[in-house]
């Protein structure tokens, strides 16, 4: 391990611990989020060093006191024994994390090839995502929707927070940042009188939530565009042009939202999703490891472009990424997703430790 870098990060920790005493911190909302979020990452990393050089302590007094109790042998025996599983549980900690992992998110779901039954498939990611939040205690706010004729979801963007700091820097992304790409559903749809098995698929797209000092935002390179919201079929839901467009001319990404009454509501949320997609962007261009963000989530809504399938018949489970498969698609659809995203965040640490900053996908 880098003694430089573990040296380097307990200075942080300390002054991290310094600043989070200072009531004047608090004042600043955001910035005591930030400072706790990175004190709590820290936390495990300090724990762990802490435990390691109380051993290592522990052990050269042991080996003294040999000579005179040859109790401390044995005792010396045991704390050395113990040693390599603490070197490698500190060695683990230092492997850079996800810069993001943190953070909260914002979640697209976005119907696709099938028609109203993607739809109907949309929201049931939707539902499968609500009480997974619900499970972990999250905070979710639906910042636009825009339902299908019968029931389903044609776009959707959710806000999912965690309440307060999240242990460990353990935050929102990372468990849902597995979730971006397309997820295929086989089943018979309500729509086949056949009784046949059809296949389609809705797109999934996690983003890490941006804040104020994360992404600045110039309104000279912003078009906004206002129009009136619609509802299920293209009818109006709206007499006034409350809904809102954004388009961010440097990038050319657009951005609508529709679901608040007001304008300036509806212009603050499309601009949060804004500021997260270009937070990913900027990412992607400072370094291009951090391009697995986009290059492991939807491209295309494509039946092909599959990460994941839910099967019907067979009450099946399958991750594409890491071939897990399991039976209980129920559960999951319950919202009992820790299952296959342990299975991924496993993957994903093993790939670490081997030196591989992908996860390994197909």
């Amino acid at each position: 391990m880098s003694s430089e870098r573990l040296a380097a990060l307990l200075d942080e920790y300390a002054e991290l611990e310094k600043r989070l005493a200072d009531p004047a911190i608090h004042a600043d909302q955001t910035t005591a989020r930030q400072v706790g979020r990175r004190f709590a990452e820290l936390a495990p990393i300090h724990k762990a060093a802490v435990e390691l050089a109380q051993a290592r302590a522990d052990l050269v007094a042991a080996r003294e006191l040999a000579g005179e109790d040859a109790g401390f042998a044995a005792e010396a025996d045991e704390i050395a024994a113990a040693l390599p599983s603490l070197e490698a549980r500190l060695a683990e900690l230092l492997i850079p994390r996800d810069p993001h992992d943190a953070k909260d998110v914002i979640v697209e779901i976005k119907a696709g090839e099938g028609g109203e039954e993607s739809a109907l498939f949309a929201g049931d990611l939707l539902r499968m995502y609500l009480r997974y939040a619900e499970r972990h205690g999250w905070q979710v706010e639906v910042i636009d929707s825009q339902d299908s004729d019968l029931g389903g979801v044609k776009d959707v963007s959710l806000a999912v927070k965690s309440r307060g700091v999240p242990e460990g820097g353990n935050g929102v992304w990372s468990r849902l940042k597995w979730e971006g790409g397309v997820h295929r559903v086989q089943r018979v749809p309500v729509t086949e009188s056949q009784g046949r098995i059809h296949t389609s698929a809705a797109g999934v797209l996690v983003l890490p939530e941006a804040e104020d000092v994360d992404v600045d935002v110039d309104p000279n390179d912003l078009r906004i565009d206002v129009f009136r919201s619609s509802g299920p079929g293209g009818q109006s839901v709206n007499t006034t042009d409350s809904a809102v467009r954004i388009t961010h001319l440097p990038s050319g990404i657009v951005v609508s939202c529709q679901n608040e009454k007001s304008q300036l509501q509806n212009r603050e949320q499309a601009m949060r999703i804004l500021r997260a997609r270009l937070l990913v962007a900027a990412r992607e261009q400072a370094d291009a490891a951090a391009s697995d963000v986009r290059r492991a989530q939807v491209r295309t809504v494509d039946r092909s472009e599959r990460i994941r399938t839910y099967n019907f018949p067979q009450n099946r489970i399958t991750d594409h990424r890491i071939g897990y498969t399991a039976y209980n698609l129920d559960l999951a659809l319950s919202g009992e997703l820790d299952g296959v995203l342990d299975a991924l965040a496993e993957a994903d640490r093993a790939a670490r430790l081997a030196g591989d900053t992908e996860l390994t996908r197909r």
